[in-house]
């Protein structure tokens, strides 16, 4: 057993295969001086009992390529390593029951075609030629993965282990640490051995991630964001018919999962494994007298069958030599998830100098393309994808123990189920609600979350189908499309108002302010009393975030930013914010009223605005509106004459019912998606993301070489500009069929995959569905026809111009 050293460049906490890969990761970029710590053995969370699925399906872009990753990574390593791996590469089928599950399918397939994957659909008769047992008569098709199968988890661990102890890094079993403080700049981790000084930490410890994430609160940490749930799989017997056709086909049968009644059921040597996904789930250690034990190592808790019994008795039906097998064993150990079931990888929010590679539901899948991932951010400070997905910092401050508890339990309920886009999963709604959240939803508001923030999607009548079981659908129509259109309709012809609490809202002051704002984006400050966006790149040149900033004074800016981006885009602003700047969060101090239409003039004045309602586009003010002290911005991203109305949280109510009254149209997130995609506004994270340079995103226009300031990533552009540009940002025109291109669909020219989109919608001002995505260079000239892959079924798109659908001139926006 290894000793203790007293000093390391990153100790990594937990030795799941998520901690040892991360530690292998590290070591083959060259950080040798790593340092691992396990409590116990290796394996000894939820490692050892994984049932060691490898799947790369994901209809998440970022999630798949993590997956995808592990897959390539295992089928070499053992002899990278030269260590024994079984690792079965079986394929697998999922089964679909409904349309709209092949929708889902062919979307995925899509994805992994322009990742290099061969994702195929198999329509019923072929599902039973891969595999003779299964029972096809009520299915609609399948997706096939030629790269799926199933790993030994404990060899996998050791074989990581394996080779970042050769490359020099060190794993210290049996050996728990106990806490962490700081000490000039360096962390000091303790341990029941003594302690070890690092400059990196990263908390890898699986279901006591949140226990050792405690630990880092008093340096400006928070609660982890998770739970712990009570996952089964059944291990039955030997069957003879599955015996003598593996024994004749020469490998095993692909995995099958059915994913509509939840559960996967793959051949355990000549039996099988079946894993549900059981609705009538169990959380542990969520309650006074049940808690997280000191020590949970290599245990499991006791069987609980009588849940299970419905996808028992249907993968029974499914497969039904599966009823000729006894059961053998049953495993139900502890898998930890956060509230959306993606897994924590990156900075630790608020932390100097620590990260998180823990809370993960598919340890053993993505466990190869987490230990890539975590090791590029603490190497480089970035990664290869764009890994919002799973950054840490994607959730804020709602996410408390009863938040965590029912949504994890809600996602483990629905671990296979459709993310429809209009749908919202309803677990754990009002975390977060604006002055005017009740008036909203008494206006028939049917509400989305946002960050945690309640916001109204749209705006139901009396009799119109609210029911979730309406928003199954990956299709335009619905109660909402009539909605949604009068919604556009109203901001086209009149005027429309929009309840938007939570915008991230910063307040920067400070002698030196503007010339450190500078350093930090691509582009020029706006002068006092006008407000311009700026964008922020990465040392690659990347797009990092997006803000409105609004100058006050040469030292005095409010820079506005995505709700979901609060503490990801204030942690970028913080981390070397200059000696004398202040920079305060007034994200919670204020709500935002957006009165938008041509007729937006004319309300305000009605309302009995105080204040210069002919101030141009792109300038801001203190007014006041309806007898309450307000801050205006003239700016619409419904594009749109318009104004954004930011006031203290207890003036909201009276702005609302006064413009209500004076004729303004509600209307919700929907609409302003629809019409934002007509003026070819990106969204954070979709259209912008570090996936793509300022140049690739089309932003050429915010960039300003000349200015004295150097400013992050400005060489990288310069280079990349004068190579040439390889694709760029497109708005396109699509012919669409039932449904709108969601994100991520491939876009094709000459039998090839040419890019893809990352945002799609029906425009109900300029009646046709409209793209915005990323496209071969050479295809970008205005009128180039292109195809969009939507659901399977690909649609010709052609390519505009370089400006806005509607209103190309913004003569509209000015007015």
């Amino acid at each position: 057993m290894a000793e203790l050293p007293t000093q390391a460049r990153v100790v990594i906490i937990g030795g799941g295969v998520v901690g040892v890969s991360a530690l292998y990761h590290l070591s083959r970029a060259g950080w040798t001086d790593c340092v691992l710590l396990e409590k116990n053995e290796l394996t000894a969370g939820s490692t050892w009992h994984a049932a060691g699925n490898v799947p790369t399906f994901s209809t998440s872009w970022s999630i798949m390529n993590m997956q995808r990753y592990s897959t390539e990574l295992y089928r070499g390593l053992g002899a990278a390593v030269d260590y024994p791996l079984n690792y079965h590469v079986t394929g697998s089928i999922r089964l679909a029951h409904s349309d709209e599950r092949m929708q889902e399918f062919a979307r995925a397939r899509g994805m992994g075609l322009h990742q290099g994957m061969t994702l195929d659909i198999l329509g019923p008769s072929e599902i039973k030629a891969k595999h003779p047992f299964i029972e096809t008569h009520d299915l609609k098709g399948a997706l096939y993965d030629p790269a799926d199968g199933d790993i030994d988890p404990a060899q996998v661990t050791q074989a990581l282990a394996k080779g970042a102890r050769d490359l020099g890094a060190k794993i210290v079993r049996f050996c728990p640490a106990t806490g962490v403080s700081r000490e000039n700049g360096l962390w000091i981790v303790h341990t029941d051995q003594g302690d070890i000084r690092c400059e990196i930490v990263v908390n890898a410890a699986g279901y006591y991630a949140q226990r050792v994430g405690e630990w880092f609160k008093p340096f400006g940490g928070r609660t982890v964001p998770m739970m712990v749930m009570s996952h089964q799989y059944l291990i039955f017997d030997e069957v003879p018919a599955v015996r003598d056709w593996a024994k004749a086909a020469g490998h095993k049968l692909p995995l099958l999962r059915d994913v509509d009644t939840s559960y996967y059921l793959r051949q355990e040597k000549n039996g099988f494994n079946l894993g549900p996904y059981e609705r009538n789930c169990r959380a542990h250690w969520t309650t006074p007298d049940d808690p997280l034990p000191e020590d949970f190592s290599f245990q499991l808790y006791p069987d609980d069958l009588d849940r299970l019994s419905f996808q028992i008795e249907d993968a029974m039906a499914r497969v039904p030599v599966l009823a000729e097998a006894g059961l053998a064993r049953v495993i139900n150990g502890p898998i930890p998830y956060t509230p959306d079931g993606n897994p924590l990888i990156g900075p630790m929010p608020g932390v100097p100098n620590a990260f998180e590679a823990c809370v993960f539901t598919f340890g053993i899948a993505q466990g190869g393309g987490a230990g890539k991932v975590l090791a590029e951010w603490v190497t480089q400070g970035a990664t290869e994808w764009d890994m919002w997905s799973c950054d840490p910092r994607r959730f804020t401050d709602y996410t408390d123990h009863d938040y965590c508890v029912a949504k994890g339990m809600e996602v483990y309920g629905h671990e296979y189920a459709m993310h429809f886009p209009w749908a919202r999963w309803p677990a754990a709604p009002d975390r977060k609600v604006s002055p005017v959240h009740d008036r909203v939803k008494a206006l028939g508001g049917q509400m989305g979350a946002y960050a945690g923030w309640e916001r109204a999607n749209w705006f139901a009548k009396a009799g119109d189908d609210v029911s979730e079981a309406a928003t199954q659908t990956w299709n335009r129509a619905g109660p909402w499309e009539a909605r949604i259109r009068e919604e556009c309709e109203a901001v086209r012809d009149g005027v429309g108002v929009l309840d938007l609490p939570g915008f991230s809202r910063f307040r920067l002051t400070g002698k030196g302010a503007g010339d450190w704002l500078l350093g930090k984006i691509a582009g020029g400050l706006p002068a006092p009393g006008r407000l311009t966006l700026a964008y922020f790149p990465d040392a690659r040149g990347r797009i990092v975030t997006e803000m409105s900033v609004a100058c006050h004074g040469p030292d005095e800016f409010t820079l506005i930013t995505a709700a979901v981006a609060q503490w990801h885009d204030l942690e970028w602003l913080r981390r070397d914010l200059a000696p004398g700047l202040s920079l305060t969060d007034q994200s919670r101090e204020i709500s935002t009223l957006i009165v938008t239409g041509p007729e937006a003039r004319r309300l305000m004045e009605t309302v009995g605005t105080e204040g210069d309602l002919h101030l141009p586009w792109l300038s801001h003010q203190d007014a006041i509106v309806a007898g309450r002290r307000c801050w205006l911005a003239r700016v619409s991203f419904a594009g749109e004459l318009g104004w954004e109305i930011h006031a203290e949280n207890a003036a909201i109510p009276d702005v609302y019912e006064a413009i209500l009254k004076a004729g303004a149209k509600p209307f919700g997130m929907f609409a302003l998606n629809s019409l934002r995609i007509e003026k070819g506004y990106r969204a954070w994270k979709g259209d912008l993301s570090t996936d793509y340079s300022l140049l690739q995103g089309g932003l050429d226009r915010f960039i300003r070489w000349g200015k004295p300031q150097d400013f992050p990533g400005k060489q990288a552009l310069m280079a990349e500009k004068q190579a040439g540009v390889t694709k760029r940002f497109v708005t396109l025109v699509v012919d669409a069929g039932v449904a709108d291109a969601p994100y991520m669909s491939t876009l094709w020219h000459g039998g090839q995959v040419v890019g893809e989109t990352t945002s799609g919608a029906w425009g109900y001002r300029v009646g046709t569905s409209i793209a915005l995505g990323m496209l071969r260079a050479d295809l970008t000239a205005p009128g180039t026809e292109v195809e969009v892959d939507i659901f399977g079924q690909r649609h010709r798109a052609v390519v505009l111009p370089d400006a806005p659908l509607w209103d190309p001139a913004n003569a509209r926006l000015r007015a």
